[in-house]
């Protein structure tokens, strides 16, 4: 997630600011998904970097600064049938939609271009940005004034109307383009959305206009006057005022719908003139566009269905195990290289002994069943993944000799017992600290850029330190100056060291000797908490003695337990291994010379009171009729109400739908406020 983290960020650039991408499309979207899924599977571990909450990337020198008065995100990715059904099923569910219950939604082709935003002030154009990171692009109006496509005056608009859509240049008007440019001896473009994008960010507004640039308008920002109540309605009515829009935007009451409308699309991709990479749906209803409201960087209520990745068979050559920083072995298929999307492709992840098997976590088959042994054909693919899965196995050319794949019971690397204890996928090495392979891992995650983020000591100065026995445990990044500052070993010495890098990476580690808690937490690296669950941790025990006390303490049963799974998010899991780690002696000794090394500062709990619930614990109990749960949730955090699972004495509001139980119960008989669904939308002043 480190690798993916830094290597989107670049990519970002290189796309988004540079006009030279250094990742194809499917590439991209690969890495992404791949990210995405990681993060599905491993919320802990989400980075405070992570791609998912990044959108584009900052505004290039050269160009004045515009902050957008509505964020322009980005979308979600969907490749398959499946994954459409999906998408609609999270927003029925989030909308307590029944599933026969009609829900609209439109399809248009995603335009493989630049995203713009055109701002008009009593229907006069007067300012075009970039989307540039999402919420502060670059100033383009000069150069946007040069595109045939953008009105500088609309009549009957909004008195304020911000219009977005994408700039791109057509095939014919890409290779003509390209003509010139090779007759003057200058340089061509890649493809046309580098040749539209580069053009429109020309610091010389006559480079625009001698460029071919086209735009389409099918989304808006910050209004006067709603355009419509759907979507469809709206793109006619930017039509109507002058916009092109897309031919192809259709209306769909069904997920069967878009995908039929996907297909359209697809098939006529070809023939469009200009580059597409997919269909984006969007649910038509602009009021349930509102309540579904947005994450962190993408709408809920959209996503973009990309078309497939490639596939390829090739031959499995070996099966590797490679040891994780909790100890996880996880199993890696060795292949003959073979491109793949445009990519040379010589590993794919086999995830654990059951995947290879032909079965997932539930026992139920995958592949039809079929287990995956050494020397097999297998089809590959990279729809969405970086490390590629195995998607199929050609039994008819199986050697004869090839044997079912067997776990290995040890590790690789320590030699110690690799157990698979009872609920979990995979096997896990037990030698904890003495196990090399978790040693330098979570050596590499202490320092890593979410958790005390030491400038100058990265994963790869970390792995060598360890090799030569410098740091066995991160309290050894913290004496490195007193060990290795003078003397004969000194770090300025070493081979790629000198003077001035030495002392900057002891100033840089002195820097980081004074840490908020929830990295401190993070940065330990216990199994199943990671930076979520870090600020969660850090918000509710507020300092390292609070903390440090209460795990180990906690143990099943007691008071100090009941408080910490009482805490939204936290459940017997993740708890168990909190406990685990903070009770074993040998862990706690390691982590008491850390501490000793820090001054590690409080977790102060934002000011919510301007929220009539805010800084109080609420429980939702029963079935909630005017609203999900998913969406009493997120109306409650956003209004500083913390969110708990159970009822314990410290619950301040308890909110009963019909059928409330065991909850309601408890709640009466701790004297805990209790108030129906009508009554909570008063209290929050919501109808």
């Amino acid at each position: 997630m480190a690798h993916l983290a830094t290597k989107l960020a670049e990519a970002n650039i290189a796309y988004h600011t540079k006009d030279a991408p250094d990742l194809t499309d499917a590439e991209y979207d690969a890495f992404k998904r791949r990210n995405t899924e990681l993060e599905a599977l491993f919320p802990h571990l989400k980075r405070k970097d992570s791609p998912t909450d990044q959108v584009g990337a900052g505004p290039a020198d050269g160009f004045t600064k515009v902050t957008h008065a509505v964020a322009m995100l980005s979308l979600s990715n969907v490749f398959d049938d499946e994954d459409v059904g999906e998408f609609d099923g999270r927003i029925r569910k989030y909308l307590g939609l029944s599933a026969d219950a009609p829900l609209s939604y439109t399809a248009e082709p995603k335009i493989d271009g630049l995203s713009l935003s055109l701002r008009y002030e009593q229907g006069q154009l007067v300012q075009a940005a970039t989307r540039g990171d999402g919420a502060v692009g670059e100033n383009v109006t000069a150069n946007a004034r040069t595109i045939d496509d953008i009105p500088h005056k609309i009549a009957d608009a909004p008195d304020i109307l911000e219009v977005r859509g994408e700039v791109y240049m057509s095939h014919s008007d890409f290779e003509a383009l390209n003509a010139r440019q090779t007759d003057a001896g200058d340089k061509t473009f890649a493809n046309p959305r580098n040749a539209a994008a580069g053009s429109l960010r020309q610091l010389d507004s006559d480079i625009t206009r001698a460029r071919p640039l086209r735009f389409f308008a099918y989304a808006w920002g910050a209004l006067s006057t709603p355009l419509s109540d759907t979507q469809i309605g709206a793109i006619e009515k930017l039509s109507a005022l002058g916009f092109q829009t897309n031919p192809l935007t259709r209306l769909c009451d069904s997920p069967a719908d878009m995908i039929t409308q996907y297909r359209v699309i697809e098939q006529k991709r070809a023939d469009l003139g200009y580059d597409i990479d997919g269909v984006v749906y969007k649910v038509n209803d602009l009021a349930l566009q509102s309540r579904l409201g947005f994450r962190s960087t993408t709408p809920r209520w959209a996503t973009a269905h990309k078309f497939p990745a490639e596939l390829a068979w090739t031959h499995l050559e070996a099966i590797d195990i490679q040891v994780g920083r909790t100890g996880a072995l996880s199993p890696v298929a060795r292949l003959t290289p073979v491109t793949v999307g445009g990519v040379v492709v010589s590993n794919a992840t086999l995830h654990n002994e059951d995947y290879i098997a032909g079965r997932d976590s539930k026992g139920a088959e995958i592949r039809g069943g079929k287990d995956i042994r050494v020397g097999d054909w297998v089809q590959v693919y990279r729809a969405g993944d970086v490390i590629p899965k195995v998607a199929d196995v050609a039994l008819a050319k199986r050697p004869s000799d090839a044997v079912p794949f067997t776990m290995a019971e040890v590790c690789p690397e320590c030699g110690s017992a690799a157990i698979r204890e009872p609920g979990d996928a995979v096997r896990r090495c037990t030698g904890g600290l003495i196990c090399p392979a978790q040693a330098v891992e979570k050596l590499k995650h202490f320092v890593s850029r979410s958790a005390f983020d030491i400038d100058g000591l990265g994963a790869k100065q970390v792995e060598q330190f360890h090799t030569d026995g410098w740091i066995k445990e991160p309290a050894d990044i913290f004496t490195l100056r007193a060990r290795y500052g003078v003397g004969l070993q000194q770090l300025k010495n070493r081979e790629g060291w000198g003077e001035k890098s030495a002392t900057n990476l002891f100033d840089a580690i002195d820097e980081r000797r004074k840490i908020p808690l929830h990295r401190v937490i993070f940065a330990l690296g216990i199994r199943n908490v990671g930076e979520a669950a870090a600020n969660l941790l850090a918000l509710h025990y507020q300092s390292w003695a609070a903390f440090s006390k209460a795990m180990r303490d906690a143990a099943p049963g007691n008071a100090a337990w009941d408080d910490l799974i009482s805490i939204d998010g936290v459940g017997a899991v993740m708890a168990q291994s909190l406990a685990t780690t903070f009770q074993q002696d040998a862990e706690w000794a390691s982590i008491e010379r850390l501490i000793a090394e820090l001054e590690i500062e409080d977790a102060v709990r934002p000011d919510t009171s301007h929220s009539p619930v805010a800084g109080k614990t609420v429980v939702f109990t029963g079935t909630l009729e005017k609203m999900s749960r998913a969406e009493a949730k997120a109306r409650a955090e956003a209004l500083g109400a913390k969110v708990s699972g159970s009822v314990s004495a410290k619950t301040d509001l308890l909110v009963a739908g019909p059928g409330a139980g065991s909850k309601a119960k408890k709640a009466i008989e701790l004297g805990i406020e209790i108030l129906d669904e009508d009554g909570w939308l008063a209290l929050i002043g919501s109808s």
